[in-house]
């Protein structure tokens, strides 16, 4: 799986659209897949996208993204991306190349939002531009 980039999306991400739009944007989850699948297409590059609620399957397909040869992965962990130690652990872990991908500035949010076990594993971080910061992570990653 050389060219195929995993994309990853932890807890509540299965609600965009409607889960607070003036901060998360009126982009569904499917819509984001679709801007992606669009995207990668152009960039001779495959999409796997998942979502899970549950930080153990994010660990999984962490694992699962180095084992099967994946070129990168773009992770969106939500709320875990602040509290994961196993989410860091995973991601030192393996050598696939992770880009920790945000819709909103956590840096510009609450207090608690700003420091992320997430990133400081990840090859790099994309955040603020609501749908197209997944847009610009997946440049970065074909570019990896």
């Amino acid at each position: 799986m050389p060219n195929t980039i995993f994309v990853l999306n932890g807890p509540n991400l299965n609600l965009l659209g409607l889960r607070e739009p003036e901060i998360y944007g009126a982009d569904t989850l499917d819509d984001i897949a679709g801007m992606l699948e669009d995207r990668a297409r152009a960039l001779n590059l495959d999409i796997d996208m998942r979502q899970s609620n549950h930080e153990g399957h994010l660990i999984d397909w962490l694992h699962e993204a180095q084992a099967t040869g994946a070129k990168a992965v773009l992770l969106n962990a939500g709320a875990y991306t602040h509290t994961s130690f196993a989410l860091y652990d995973a991601i030192r872990a393996i050598r696939t190349p992770v880009i920790e991908v945000h819709l909103s500035n956590p840096a510009a949010r609450e207090e608690y939002r700003r420091h992320s076990f997430v990133g400081m594993a990840a090859k790099g971080v994309i955040s603020g531009f609501g749908a197209q910061s997944y847009l610009l992570a997946l440049e970065a990653a074909a570019r990896i």
